[in-house]
């Protein structure tokens, strides 16, 4: 599921991803996301799931989901 809430020079998306159980988890999905061209904050919440992601412009999600298997765990979408 994915949330989209755009403000002037901004997208913020909020993701669910399976798999995450502490901030390692948190540190690698994060690390990952925070590689795409465009991205200025990532915010990880192992405990719900949640990913958050701010960005210049919407992100493909495609790349949302390779960057969360790189770190070894499952997109389960975006919130709507």
């Amino acid at each position: 599921m994915t949330t989209q809430t755009e403000t002037p020079g901004s997208v913020t998306t909020v993701y669910q991803v399976s798999g995450m159980s502490c901030g390692h988890c948190e540190g690698s999905v994060s690390g990952e996301i925070s590689e795409i061209p465009g991205v200025t904050s990532v915010k990880a919440v192992a405990a719900t799931g949640e990913v958050t992601v701010v960005s210049a412009a919407p992100l493909d999600e495609q790349a949302v989901r390779a960057a969360v298997d790189e770190a070894g765990f499952e997109l389960a979408g975006s919130k709507a």
